[in-house]
């Protein structure tokens, strides 16, 4: 019955779980069609949705990809001379390109376990990670994974931006996928290794880019960073700012932590992806990274503000001509077109901060170094000054302590290098560079430059040519003007070279005054002044450096080395050559060379000034430098002396200085016992025995200057500068100097007379054949048509034409007293006591007096005395007795009628004027002295 039983129940059984199976298969395969058509439709809006978000987007040519992938901006280098690294260029960003194969494999993998674990198997892009950032997006999840490949990051770095949206990502996947079609793998992650940011370096300044990271944390190429290291910049890329050890000073961190335990991550990311053993695991774990942070190091701009912003002055300023004229535009377009320079400012300035350019310089490290330390620690500067100024925020007038600023220039003279030169005191009181941008005047190192080379070049003048040193006076359109000696002085009759030597002003003025219609300042012009105006050309005073706006260390010194090139102008430059990131040469300074003045023009000048440091005004430089050499140089001083200059060449270079409040103020005559010309001398004698130190083969060539042909050694008479005449030999009067051949003296100097002169208070004029000869005087004298020559025609004290100097002690100077062609009117005589006396005669060419005697009524009356006028016009004997009555003689010989006759007897009486009668002639009437004493005895 059991049995019975049990068999049509299992088979219902049976049945009823066939029925349940169906039913169940019968739902799952619905629910598989039902998903797979959900899918389907997802799948068909996503892809519409993906589809309308990248409509718009054209694919991108490879090139156009190759351009934006490695358009990054990278650190431009700057070098010293001879390939001595100076830093990087002042940039927001730092950064260094470096190829694949010049990063460490530690590193390589680092980045791969951490960043892209799949990255060497994908197309571009993970969907599943993509999938997945998407549903914690749609969730807001809290943890999150990353869904970007580096192909994908190095797009979004590159290509696109940082925006987040939908369809940015879709751009992002589309330009991924396409981009793995056209480069490798290994060209796609040098570049994103070239691109991502670390943070900051031990300076403080924003990185990216492997090597970057690798030298501005621990000092090292990329090349060569172990595997905690490795494992530490790896982590970095996530939270650059978070992660990075440095604070925006410099500073490491108080709390390091979240960097440390990254590091972990990335370690344990690299054993999981088997890069690295696990005792290379632990090892690094345990390993101290911090004792591999670099110490914090000053910037270029930090450590050598002066020169890396000179260097940034002078690149910006080749990429803005090299772009202008790619674009076909002079500079002179950009002069006319202030918007049109800016333009191309911007566009150099881009150039210089994103190309990774590499500059070389002129500057000599060691030599520009121990410059400054000098100029830091000289002591003799003088005192500081309190001004007042508006304050640019607060627009109020407020004091400010200004201290002495020097600006000093070292160029070497064959190439127009730039060895080195000093900014200024203190860069962060004042950024001014005042070696290159500073304006002033240049005082009396104008002279060779504007006045005495150019006059020579002419052949106006010679070193021996003697010019007047007396007070001149110029009037100009605006005033009169009336230059003066530095010592107040006038020197009289001085050769050039003299004058150069001891830097008088009014001779330089004088020789100015003899080419200035011939525009000497287009010498100037030749010579890189630049800032020359259409008034200087004008002015007289500019032979004294009176320049509207002035002049620069590094012009003023540039112009110098002409004189050492032989009269070549060779422009000063400090940038050697810029090279791109790939190795070619954008620019290279070539010298164009100008022809200024002769070899004999340049050596004449050379020879001048070798005697201002040895016996002028820099004179003071003997014994203050360690070493000798074939030096030439001026002084100068600023009117009231608000500038001080020192400007000397030798055979290889030429070194210049200035010395100067920023306001212009008088420097102080004396400062601990020297005075401001001493004190520059000795910053300048102090500056080249540093960079004799560095490069005493450079500072101290043995070799002199050469003398050209063509120079020649004459002999001068110092009254003209002429051929000395046999006259000028006796009295010792002859001199010798160099001359350029084409413009020694021809003509035999005829203005030093052996003559008769008359004095008359004082002031010596030439006799003339008819001139009594008791009235005159032999002597040695100076013609005074010699001043003619000069353009002077009236000199009230000719004696100041006569030097102070021992060789001049028997030189007279005359000049011709025109006679009025008349013979002089009568006199009044008087007689009290027992002298006789008269009024000085009114008639500019009476020289002297006659007195006449009689002893009695009807006795002829004969001269016992010749006086000259401007003597004491009286005569005066105990035993008067007889009659008198006086005469004027003139220039010519012409007496005038007697006086009234004066009668000294025991009773003095005065009687009427006899008769004119016509003058006793000679020899009757002139006596020699010797025979009117002994008759008056």
């Amino acid at each position: 019955m059991n049995k019975k039983w049990n068999r049509p129940s299992l088979q219902k059984i049976i049945h009823h779980l066939r029925i349940t199976y169906e039913v169940f298969w019968n739902l799952f395969l619905i629910f598989i069609v039902v998903g797979i058509c959900l899918f389907s439709f997802a799948f068909g809006v996503g892809a519409g949705y993906f589809a309308s978000l990248v409509k718009d987007e054209k694919p991108l040519p490879y090139k156009e990809m190759k351009r934006d992938i490695y358009n990054y901006e990278e650190t431009t280098h700057i070098y010293f001379a001879n390939n001595q690294y100076l830093g990087h260029f002042r940039s927001d960003l730092e950064r260094d390109e470096v190829k694949l194969d010049e990063v460490s494999p530690h590193l390589v993998h680092a980045v791969i376990a951490t960043e892209d674990e799949h990255f060497y198997e994908h197309k571009g892009v993970v969907p599943k990670a993509i999938i997945r950032a998407l549903y914690q997006e749609a969730t807001n999840s809290a943890m999150r994974s990353g869904g970007s490949t580096l192909t994908q990051q190095l797009v979004k770095n590159q290509i696109l931006t940082n925006e987040v949206s939908f369809e940015r990502k879709a751009k992002e996947v589309l330009l991924a996928l396409r981009l793995e079609k056209f480069f490798s793998k290994e060209e796609i992650l040098e570049a994103y290794l070239n691109v991502v940011p670390f943070g900051r370096n031990a300076s403080g300044r924003n990185i990216a880019g492997i090597q970057a990271a690798a030298k501005g944390i621990f000092g090292v190429n990329a090349k060569d960073l172990t595997l905690p290291q490795a494992a530490f910049l790896a982590g970095l890329p996530q939270s650059p700012f978070r992660y990075t050890p440095f604070t925006s000073d410099g500073e490491v961190k108080d709390d390091l932590s979240p960097a440390l335990n990254r590091m972990k991550t990335v370690l344990t990311r690299m054993k999981k992806a088997g890069y690295i053993s696990d005792k290379e695991y632990k090892e690094a774990l345990q390993y101290d990274i911090t004792k591999d942070f670099i110490s914090s190091s000053p910037s270029p701009i930090e450590k050598y503000p002066w020169l890396t912003f000179e260097i940034e002055r002078r690149a910006k300023n080749i990429f803005i001509d090299l772009l202008a004229k790619k674009d076909g535009y002079e500079k002179k377009d950009l002069l006319s077109n202030q918007n049109l320079y800016n333009e191309y400012v911007k566009k150099a300035e881009k150039q210089l901060r994103q190309n990774g350019y590499t500059i070389y310089t002129t500057i000599d490290k060691d030599i520009y170094e121990r410059m400054q330390a000098v100029v830091e620690k000289y002591p003799y500067f003088g005192s500081d000054i309190t001004v007042r100024k508006r304050d640019e925020k607060t627009g109020q007038f407020i004091s400010v302590r200004e201290p002495v600023e020097v600006g000093a220039m070292l160029i070497e003279n064959k190439t127009g290098k730039i060895i080195s030169f000093v900014g200024g005191r203190d860069y962060k009181r004042q950024q001014l560079n005042h070696a290159t941008q500073a304006y002033r005047s240049n005082g009396s190192t104008m002279k060779p430059l504007l006045v005495y080379a150019p006059a020579m070049e002419m052949g106006v003048v010679q070193p021996g040519s003697v010019v007047p040193d007396i007070d001149l006076e110029i009037r100009t359109s605006k005033d009169v003007y009336r230059p003066k000696n530095a010592d107040g002085k006038t020197h009289g009759l001085t050769s050039i070279r003299y004058a150069l030597q001891r830097s008088y002003n009014i001779p330089a003025i004088r020789t100015y005054m003899r080419i200035i219609d011939q525009r000497p300042v287009s010498y100037l012009e030749k010579m890189g002044f630049t800032s020359l105006t259409q008034e200087d050309a004008t002015i007289p005073s500019l032979a004294l450096g009176a320049l509207t706006k002035g002049v620069t260390v590094e012009e003023n010194v540039n112009a110098y080395a002409t004189f050492a090139n032989g009269g070549t102008f060779i422009d000063a430059y400090l940038i050697e050559k810029i090279v791109d990131k790939n190795g070619n040469i954008v620019y290279e300074h070539k010298s164009q060379p100008v022809d200024v003045f002769s070899p004999q023009t340049a050596y004449l000048t050379i020879d001048m000034m070798r005697d201002v440091i040895r016996n002028g005004t820099a004179s003071y430089l003997k014994g203050k430098l360690k070493f000798s050499a074939d030096w030439a140089g001026k002084t100068g001083t600023g009117q009231d002396t608000k500038d001080a200059w020192f400007v000397a060449t030798n055979p290889n270079v030429t070194f210049g200085i200035w010395m100067g409040y920023d306001t212009p103020k008088p420097l102080e005559n004396r400062y601990k016992g020297l005075t401001y010309g001493q004190r520059n001398l000795l910053l300048w004698a102090q500056l080249m025995n540093a960079a004799y130190d560095v490069r005493p083969e450079l500072i101290a060539p043995k070799e002199r200057f050469n003398m050209p042909g063509g120079i020649v050694r004459r002999s001068y008479c110092a009254i003209s500068g002429l051929l000395p005449s046999d006259l000028c030999v006796k009295h010792g009067l002859v001199k010798n100097d160099l001359y350029n051949a084409k413009f020694v003296p021809r003509k035999v100097d005829s203005y030093l007379l052996s003559s008769t002169f008359v004095e008359i208070n004082g002031k010596r004029y030439i006799a003339l054949p008819s001139t009594p000869k008791e009235f005159t005087k032999e002597g040695v004298m100076i013609d005074e048509t010699l001043l003619e020559e000069w353009g002077i025609q009236h000199l009230n004290d000719f004696s100041k034409l006569i030097p102070q100097r021992e060789q001049w002690g028997q030189v007279l100077v005359a000049k011709k007293l025109e006679e009025n062609g008349k013979k002089p009117d009568p006199l009044s005589l008087k007689l009290k006591g027992n002298t006789l006396s008269w009024n000085q005669h009114d008639e500019q060419d009476v020289i002297g007096y006659r007195l006449y005697r009689a002893d009695f009524d009807g006795a002829p009356f004969r001269v016992i005395a010749s006086i000259q006028a401007g003597q004491s016009l009286s005569f005066t004997d105990s035993s008067l007795n007889g009659i008198y009555y006086v005469t004027a003689v003139d220039i010519g010989g012409l007496e005038s009628n007697p006086s009234n006759i004066v009668r000294k007897t025991q009773q003095s009486s005065t009687i009427p004027l006899p008769e004119p009668v016509e003058p006793q002639k000679e020899p009757k009437q002139q006596q020699n002295p010797e025979q009117q004493e002994s008759e008056q005895q």
